[in-house]
């Protein structure tokens, strides 16, 4: 499964203009949120919906620093990280109302990072039930909403 992946996601954790730069150190500095798919940008830290994400609104709060570890960022940007799990978890509260969430931090690749380089925390939105036999025999997610729709749907409800 990880060889189906590998073209895209190589292609999605590193910039084609700037070899070797991930992709949430060059996401901020385009001028274009929706396609990067950014809904937030605060002083220290944004919050992106992932690409590939596990259910519909699965968002990440990365710092601008490019660090591999929460503990090598300043106490002033890690507080405002947690603030904005805070406003993710209101923000898909009123706009999927989901039944729970997964909020976590996976840093280093034995801790299953994906993007081990640049340190980021998960808030996964969760509904009883939203496994089923796709993920468990098929090896495959299915989301039920449009990337770009999700993009809208929570931006304008982070505006609120």
């Amino acid at each position: 499964m990880d060889n189906l992946w590998s073209p895209w996601r190589m292609k999605y954790i590193s910039d084609a203009e700037n070899p070797g730069c991930c992709v949430f150190c060059t996401a901020p500095q385009k001028n274009d949120d929706e396609d990067m798919l950014i809904v937030h940008r605060g002083k220290a830290a944004f919050v992106i919906l992932n690409r590939f994400p596990y259910t519909t609104g699965h968002l990440m709060i990365v710092p601008y620093a490019h660090v591999s570890s929460i503990e090598l960022l300043s106490a002033e940007v890690r507080a405002e990280m947690i603030e904005l799990v805070n406003t993710a978890l209101e923000v898909l509260r009123a706009a999927y109302k989901p039944d729970g969430f997964n909020v976590g931090i996976n840093m280093g690749s034995a801790g299953g990072a994906g993007i081990a380089e640049h340190a980021h925390i998960h808030v996964v939105p969760r509904w009883a039930g939203d496994t089923n036999f796709m993920s468990t025999v098929g090896e495959t997610r299915v989301i039920p909403e449009d990337l770009c729709q999700t993009y809208r749907r929570i931006s304008e409800a982070w505006k609120e």
